[in-house]
């Protein structure tokens, strides 16, 4: 099925690798205007080159999602620059595993700052555009690790439980303005995400997802896709997509 998405404004958060670049690359093929955020500047920059360079059009805004000031300026700077906010990606995510005791807690406060105030933040900035236009969609990407709590992944879990009961809540008032809501829930997927934790815990993931061959992140941007290219009257709520040979 082919998406069109022209005339539409997408702003999409962790566009600088993995699903946020994936999103906002097949969004821009699809006609979309695209908005950018990440904290590497680099790394958004170089791929609004290349959306232009591909025909669309697209913008880069440094940001740190999880700090509200930036938050707010990306989402204002989308609208502002762009003209409106049809759907925002709330991508951006940390992931560093392993068990709760003995655990650097920095690492939570990583993962609490990018994975839930990230995605409080842009949405709260963006729920009055949308109102004022009368629509919108806001797509919240979780995790398997959002359905499934196991030994080793509590905060992780803790973080994205909660991404899933916030965008439940959200999507009960978004039907009074007319905003949409999807969460997205990817089990392993070959992106960087995986690389940030420490040794031992990167030799305890390749046992357990021994003989798994993980997602792409253009198989997750085809299910944003997916979601967002709905008729106005199909609100897509979840989307769980895991690897064939990936048991949990």
């Amino acid at each position: 099925m082919s998406i069109d998405l022209s005339n539409q404004v997408i702003a999409v958060t962790g566009a600088s690798s993995g699903i946020g670049e994936a999103t906002a690359l097949a969004c821009a093929r699809a006609g979309a205007a695209v908005a950018l955020a990440a904290r590497r500047a680099e790394r958004i920059e170089a791929l609004a080159e290349r959306i232009a360079a591909e025909g669309g059009h697209a913008i880069a805004v440094p940001t740190d999602v999880g700090e509200e000031d930036q938050a707010r300026a990306f989402v204002a700077r989308a609208h502002a620059e762009l003209g409106r906010l049809d759907v925002l990606v709330n991508n951006a995510g940390v992931m560093l595993l392993g068990p709760i005791e003995h655990a650097p807690t920095e690492e939570w406060r990583r993962m609490i700052h990018a994975n839930v105030f990230g995605v409080l933040y842009c949405t709260h900035a963006a729920l009055p555009l949308m109102r004022a236009q009368g629509s919108g969609h806001i797509v919240n990407v979780s995790s398997v690790a959002g359905r499934v709590a196991r030994a080793g992944s509590g905060v992780y879990n803790l973080t994205k439980f909660g991404v899933g009961a916030f965008s439940e809540s959200l999507r009960q008032e978004g039907v009074a303005i007319g905003v949409r809501v999807t969460t997205i829930e990817p089990g392993a997927v070959a992106t960087e995400l995986p690389g940030h934790n420490r040794e031992e815990v990167l030799e305890q993931m390749a046992k357990r997802f021994a003989g798994v061959t993980p997602l792409a992140a253009e198989d997750i941007a085809g299910a944003v896709l997916y979601a967002i290219g709905q008729p106005p009257n199909v609100s897509v709520n979840e989307i769980l997509v895991r690897p064939s040979r990936q048991g949990a």
